[in-house]
């Protein structure tokens, strides 16, 4: 039997999906060992192996080859530039524009606070060294490039210490000369070090985006070199024939070839797949495009928007005090997770996260030391979760240690009794979801309650009820594999990676030949990529697309061509009639025979890999007294506190059955809340479709506070 393996190692919790040639799904979780992160996903391995009635190295082999079956994601890149532990990393920048990572792009967050100072750059001044030279923004060279100063700035930057070198030069995406040039220095000055040049990595024409994308992109080339030799190198000890893909930000996988040199696509890569899964969910079960994805893992709460099956995406990604650069999924993450810990700040006033508890210690339920309230130890203390039955009862939970530390952190402080305290915690951590909901729907002119809500993660189902009902959303769609739902994503992605040009084109006078040959250029990059990940041609597919805008606006819109080229004056009116309706749905407005300025041209390549359909996953079950497990008391403030709640059993629940509040259903690694106004009916997949009734959604929203 073959096996698709996909893995997500998060904050706390190290999800797995196995999916088996016939469509059977298996999801396990593991707490991440952040000492070395490989133990938890042989654990998890280990596990599943035992599962099937085999040994790890017999799944490990009918997981990898060129087949694509063994698919992994981290968040070692987005953690090591949150904490500052890149690798050092030296700048080699045009004479004159040595302060670019310094100014940004010219503004502060808060324009008006005269006391708040410039972060300070990704890359410091002293490792941020000049060349003398200069190309103009029509490719000629002004200044040459200086050999000899060159090779002296390089070796300069080595007996500083770098272990990386980034080269970002003014209008190399017009003429990338002296940047090739420099690249030929570094590797006769300094064969040991691994550079990044900028008109490869990510050929925009905004300086500060394509210098940071390259820093970041070259800080990090060295750490996730290290780390996928670590990785692959264990699972090969084990069994592992090799040939692993990794999830990137832009929503695919990339082979460990490819991720190697340009690590930066797998910041926030694990949010990005969500979205993937739950557009799948949404259109498969109930013939939805329009979705929004909320994952409440253990560290943090990511939601992203699909809008008519498309997956938004964005050049606007943050991480920290700088932008990313790249186009990635369009998605918004805050710390309100499980382990998200509470607290008091000075002025009285109950908070929630950002700072989490993580996989060590943890919750102060876990019983491994942790003294801090968490988001956990609230829903312990409210009856909402089992503690013989946590991750389907591997882990015990200590309902004492969570009692202690929500007392004497929250209860005290605030005056209030255990459960009150539990509730403000559990209640929270909700208004901090729904507004970050808020910031990608409402605020952006998107209506929630148009769109199907799909929960994922192993703590939404306990908070997404009442999250939907502040919305004011309609429907929710929780999986049944919601618990790994990025996990899952990224073993039913394809292999993609995005090429691009800035190539300046005006509607009233374009360029015909210069834009074509751009896009053949593209396409060119786009095949040789897939060549190189084996992908054959029967199972691909390249999109193209145009970043365009009406003549002086500051932002551009992302428009698809019709084709691979504009062929003549049809195509061209086509583009533009396309952008038109682009710019009215998006922002409301638009304005017939106004020209058009495009700026870049992108191609997408997607090599379609072979999935497994995913089978019926819903329980034996025929009614809801054969699920019924027994009864606890459980907190729903709107009935007066704590009720006696009938607990189903997750995986005896049939197809078709429904579910009226209260109640509470356990699955192995997640547990899902029916608080009242709700109704839960199970699918032919086994996931919970759980609808809201329209007059009593504003009466669930005391529930979410």
């Amino acid at each position: 039997m073959s096996f698709r393996i996909s893995v997500d190692i998060g904050g706390t919790f190290t999800d797995l999906v196995v999916m088996d040639e016939h469509g059977g799904v298996e999801t396990f979780k593991a707490s991440t060992t952040p000492e070395n992160y490989v133990e938890a996903v042989l654990d998890n391995l280990g596990r599943a192996a035992r599962h099937h009635g085999m040994s790890l190295s017999e799944m490990l082999s009918q997981g990898g080859g060129r087949g694509a079956s063994f698919i992994h994601g981290s968040t070692i890149t987005t953690n090591a530039l949150i904490e500052g532990k890149v690798a050092r990393t030296g700048l080699i920048c045009t004479r004159g524009f040595r302060d670019i990572l310094t100014i940004r792009e010219g503004g502060k967050k808060e324009p008006f606070n005269w006391r708040l100072l410039y972060p300070e750059p990704f890359i410091p001044r002293c490792l941020t060294l000049p060349v003398t030279e200069r190309v103009n923004s029509e490719g000629g060279v002004e200044t040459p490039l200086d050999d000899q100063e060159a090779a002296e700035t390089v070796r300069r930057l080595k007996a500083l210490g770098v272990e990386a070198i980034a080269v970002c030069l003014l209008w190399a995406i017009i003429n990338p000369e002296h940047e090739l040039r420099l690249g030929d220095i570094i590797r006769r000055e300094c064969p040991e070090l691994p550079y990044v040049l900028s008109h490869q990595v990510n050929p925009i024409i905004r300086e500060y985006r394509r210098t940071i994308s390259t820093a970041i992109n070259a800080s990090l080339i060295p750490i996730v070199g290290r780390y996928v030799s670590t990785f692959e190198g264990a699972l090969e000890e084990k069994g592992f024939p090799g040939g692993m893909l990794m999830l990137t930000s832009s929503g695919g996988v990339m082979s460990t070839e490819e991720i190697v040199k340009k690590p930066i696509y797998t910041v926030d890569c694990g949010p990005s797949l969500a979205p993937a899964a739950g557009l799948w969910f949404g259109r498969t079960e109930l013939g939805r495009e329009n979705v929004i994805t909320a994952d409440m893992g253990g560290t943090s709460f990511d939601i992203a928007c699909v809008t008519d099956g498309v997956i938004a995406v964005s050049r606007e990604g943050w991480i920290k005090d700088d932008m990313l650069g790249i186009n990635k999924v369009d998605s918004k993450s805050i710390g309100s997770g499980g382990g998200s810990i509470a607290w008091v700040d000075p002025g009285g006033m109950l908070q929630v996260g950002p700072q989490s508890a993580g996989a060590r210690p943890g919750p102060a339920c876990y019983g491994r030391g942790g003294d801090q309230p968490t988001v956990t130890d609230a829903n312990l203390i409210l009856g909402y979760l089992d503690p013989e039955y946590f991750l389907g009862g591997a882990m015990p939970l200590y309902r004492s240690s969570a009692e202690r530390a929500v007392r004497e952190k929250v209860a005290e402080p605030l005056g209030l009794s255990l459960e009150e305290a539990a509730f403000s915690i559990f209640t929270t951590v909700n208004v901090n979801m729904v507004s970050a909901i808020k910031d990608i729907t409402v605020w952006q002119g998107i209506d929630p309650r148009e769109y199907l809500l799909v929960s994922g993660g192993g703590a939404a189902g306990l908070h997404i009820m009442p999250v939907a009902g502040e919305l004011g959303a309609r429907e929710i769609l929780i999986p049944k594999t919601a618990s790994v739902i990025s996990a899952l994503g990224g073993a039913l992605a394809d292999v993609t990676a995005e090429f691009s040009l800035s190539r300046w084109a005006e509607s009233n006078r374009f360029d015909y030949e210069g834009v074509n040959s751009g896009l053949a250029e593209l396409e060119f990059q786009a095949d040789r990529f897939l060549d190189q990940s084996g992908v054959p041609r029967d199972r691909r597919r390249l999109e193209f697309h145009v970043e365009a805008r009406y003549l002086h606006q500051v932002w551009e819109l992302s428009v698809p061509l019709a084709g691979k080229r504009i062929g003549g004056p049809a195509d061209l009116e086509a583009l533009i009639e396309s952008f038109h309706e682009t710019h009215e749905k998006i922002l409301g407005i638009k304005e017939p025979g106004q020209a058009i300025e495009c700026i870049f041209w992108r191609v997408k390549a997607v090599g379609l890999l072979k999935k497994p359909t995913i089978a019926a996953a819903g329980g034996q079950g025929k009614n809801l007294n054969e699920a019924l497990k027994g009864r606890r008391p459980a907190y729903f403030r709107s009935w007066g506190g704590m009720t006696d709640t009938p607990i189903y059993d997750g995986g005896r629940l049939g197809a078709g059955i429904r579910v009226s509040a209260p109640a509470i259903i356990e699955e192995p690694n997640m547990t899902v809340v029916l608080f009242p106004g709700g109704e839960i009916r199970v699918t032919d997949l086994g996931s919970y479709h759980m609808v809201i009734e329209a007059e009593r959604r504003v009466g669930l929203r005391l529930e979410a506070g």
